[in-house]
């Protein structure tokens, strides 16, 4: 499959795990020290949504378009203000990825490190933050990063994964890496994004999870009701040592994201722990 996130961006999966990205990063900005967020899967960072690709689907339509359409939020606030920051009227043209909103949310001494993969993706993000001392780019299979990068010399922060999903064993591949990734740093923040398809399929993932011994929360936005695993039924996010009152949020978040973008199936939030 030859995924390309431009046909996705802004959609209800984007906006389920940004939204919680950004709470995230606003529990790193409360203490003084500074913090370091990895980005496995960056992509091209920013997306234009007059183009082509996602005209063709017109999923931020029913995405991001209707979040900006509300009123406004505490939750959302952070958020909102980020991807307001990329259109300069009132007008939605531009969807601000993980890396513009990372980006946005870091302080003069905080700094991220971007990992992509693709080569023509790479380039793009690449020249999106040329010649800023904050960000690093690296042109690598993204597990392999994880060895790479962690721990940071902050010893503080997050790494995201948020993989497109293009091979099978994608799943086994997130549990691999995020067990090496545990043993160089075990305590920081790391966010995985998942997509639901099968729900057997994402139970035998997170039981996978709970093998750590870590704290983990997982949030899930259901589209519709899992009777085609074919389709993407949901967007499901684990987060593994989660910042205190992160549940207390998404349990007020969750409801809002599914009663604002319409969504037919329900939510479900629950921490992990062994049986």
């Amino acid at each position: 499959m030859n995924y390309r996130h431009a046909y996705h961006a802004g959609n209800f999966a984007d906006v389920h795990k940004h939204a919680v990205l950004t709470l995230l990063l606003a529990h790193l900005r409360r203490k003084e020290t500074p913090f370091h967020v990895l980005d496995t899967h960056a992509g091209i960072g920013r997306y234009d949504l007059s183009g082509v690709e996602a005209g063709k689907t017109g999923e931020f339509e029913h995405g991001i378009a209707r979040l900006l359409a509300g009123p406004d939020h505490p939750l959302l606030e952070s958020y909102l203000r980020l991807v307001r920051a990329e259109n300069e009227d009132s007008a939605l043209r531009f969807y601000p990825g993980s890396p513009c909103l990372i980006r946005g949310s870091l302080r003069d001494d905080d700094r991220m490190t971007l990992v992509e993969l693709h080569p023509e993706d790479a380039a793009t993000v690449r020249a999106l933050f040329k010649r800023d001392r904050q960000v690093t780019i690296r042109e690598e299979d993204a597990y392999q990063a994880l060895k790479a990068c962690l721990p940071p010399k902050e010893r503080r922060g997050m790494v995201l994964v948020d993989p497109p999903f293009e091979v099978r064993d994608e799943f086994q591949r997130m549990i691999k890496g995020l067990g090496e990734a545990l043993r160089r740093w075990p305590t920081g923040i790391y966010a995985l994004w998942y997509p639901i398809k099968s729900p057997a399929e994402v139970a035998r993932f997170t039981d996978e999870l709970v093998n750590f011994g870590k704290p983990c929360l997982t949030s899930e936005l259901m589209l519709r009701e899992p009777t085609d695993e074919t389709k993407l039924n949901g967007s499901g996010l684990a987060v593994i040592n989660p910042p205190w009152q992160l549940d207390e949020q998404m349990g007020s978040l969750l409801p809002l994201l599914h009663e604002r973008l319409g969504c037919q199936g329900g939510t479900h939030l629950q921490w992990l722990v062994p049986s």
